[in-house]
């Protein structure tokens, strides 16, 4: 079960501006009912060219549903310059975040916005001018490399999540690296030598990593973590609940807990299990 903000499940359960304009300036479609997600969006512009109305039809989960009433709240109001700023990341902030699973609907919001800008603007479809490289949901090489350029993915899964590409049959995986592997090492020359975390930060970090990653799947098995002390690049912990009596727990602390806190905080540390 995905963890739902407030502000996604209020768009969800009461959604705004669901239908068509028929007279719409600007109509922009994404996805399709095989691909499992679909977009309609279409708005009017008034007399001074600001978007005075939008309506959209989605086909699709809570969170496609969600974003798609976000956007046409977003939008109404600005001129076609200033909703053309608008990405992804700034729908999913309006609804208090997403799944990580689940930015591919902010990204069909964004997407379709944009086609709908290019056809009030008699542009083509810049869209259609790439490789198609994930057959199942009909993913681009052009989508894929915008996707990991802009948001910095890192994984196959990261690009699934934010486009579905690689969410199929798994036949295009290694061309979705390839991509990855090239956008990473043309943003490598331009990425500044990482600061030295201080202690303070560390903690800051290593708090965040418990609650956000590592608190929410241990207690979905009635297990749970507690952050007790942090010293020498040691990070001192108490499993609590099932994880507590479970045979199992070293596995789980140096295994899933201090592998995802290597990778999200800093290599250098170690994790702990206070004697009880």
């Amino acid at each position: 079960m995905w963890e739902y903000t407030n502000d996604v499940k209020e768009h969800f359960l009461n959604p705004r501006n669901v239908g068509v304009i028929e007279d719409a300036d600007g109509i922009g479609e994404v996805g399709s009912l095989a691909c499992g997600d679909a977009l309609k969006l279409t708005f009017k512009l008034d007399k001074e060219k600001t978007i005075s109305d939008a309506k959209f039809q989605t086909f699709g989960c809570a969170s496609a549903i969600a974003s798609s009433s976000a956007l046409t709240e977003m939008i109404k109001g600005l001129s076609l310059d200033e909703a053309a700023k608008i990405t992804n990341d700034d729908i999913a902030r309006f609804l208090g975040g997403l799944p990580k699973e689940k930015m591919h609907c902010s990204v069909m919001g964004r997407d379709a916005l944009e086609k709908a800008i290019a056809y009030y603007k008699g542009e083509p479809d810049k869209a259609a001018e790439g490789e198609i490289v994930c057959e199942c949901f009909g993913v681009t090489d052009i989508e894929i490399e915008r996707a990991v350029r802009e948001n910095n993915l890192k994984t196959i899964e990261d690009v699934t999540g934010y486009v579905k590409a690689g969410g199929g049959c798994g036949n295009c995986h290694e061309r979705i690296q390839e991509i990855i592997n090239s956008v990473a090492g043309t943003q490598h020359k331009a990425e500044p030598k990482p600061k030295r975390l201080t202690n303070i930060q560390k903690i800051k970090l290593i708090e965040e990593t418990l609650e956000r990653e590592i608190k929410p799947a241990l207690k979905k098995d009635g297990g749970d973590i507690e952050l007790v002390d942090f010293v020498d690049n040691t990070v001192y912990v108490e499993l609590l609940g099932t994880c507590s009596s479970c045979s199992a727990s070293q596995v789980t602390l140096k295994h899933y807990v201090e592998t995802k806190i290597k990778e999200l905080v800093s290599p250098e540390l170690v994790v702990e299990e206070v004697a009880q």
